[in-house]
């Protein structure tokens, strides 16, 4: 018997609202088409017009800027169930790309299909809704991070971000989730170098808070290292279940 894997769109709607059945069951049915794509592949088509919204179905990917000189910034990470509204206004996404950091499966749902979806079941255009605006709230956060947190407080803080969006869909488990961020791609998300990444990482692990095995990291004392992250989780606006 082929055991399906779960539908990380349909899960990370259902962890911002509450769907029906039928609702997560049209989303697995509009997501079932996936095109896989290798790491660093650039996932926003050039001069697209045919609108709609790409979704993050397997693997890693970020939102990036390239400055002056060739130097990169991260400003955003998609993880599976993670989506982008290629119907966004144009001036927004110009001058940021959205590239691979793993070998990613998306699936691409026409502006047509959009449209349908979201009229025949109001529950996942709330949910779209919401998606957004933890997006917006993720932003801001991320500048907080940045701008007023040393660095072995602002990895930590990027880190619990993580393992709570991934646990929400199914793929962090027991404080251990799938890290397959490199430190050179760390260093372009949080301004600082690859080296100084390196210390702060050993530091974290000196400190007993984190554990990390090739592409695994496992938070040890979750109290402790959020605590010490200053790391609140609301702006996820993930719901309590259970």
């Amino acid at each position: 018997m082929t055991i399906r894997a779960p539908n990380r769109f349909r899960r990370k709607l259902e962890s911002l609202v509450s769907l029906s059945a039928s609702a997560g069951d049209q989303l697995e049915r509009v997501t079932v088409r996936h095109d896989n794509h290798p790491t660093r592949a650039d996932l926003i088509p050039r001069h697209d017009t045919q609108g709609g919204r790409l979704i993050l179905m397997e693997g890693f990917a970020c939102h990036y800027r390239t400055l002056t000189g060739g130097r990169r910034q991260i400003i955003a990470y998609l993880v599976p169930g993670d989506s982008y509204d290629l119907d966004a206004p144009q001036h927004t996404r110009l001058g940021h790309e959205m590239m691979a950091l793993t070998p990613v499966c998306v699936a691409r749902l026409a502006r047509a299909s959009v449209a349908s979806v979201t009229r025949d079941y109001p529950a996942i255009a709330e949910g779209l809704r919401v998606a957004a605006q933890v997006d917006e709230a993720t932003v801001r956060e991320w500048l907080v991070n940045i701008g007023g947190r040393p660095a072995l407080e602002r990895i930590a803080h990027l880190f619990c971000e993580l393992e709570l969006r991934l646990r929400a869909v199914g793929l962090a488990d027991a404080d251990r989730f799938d890290m397959p961020i490199t430190q050179y791609d760390l260093a372009d998300t949080v301004g600082l170098s690859s080296v100084h990444v390196n210390r702060t990482l050993q530091e974290l692990r000196r400190q007993g808070l984190i554990t990390l095995s090739g592409r695994s990291l496992t938070i040890l004392n979750r109290p402790a290292f959020q605590a010490m992250a200053d790391f609140q989780p609301d702006y996820l606006r993930l719901r309590k279940t259970g």
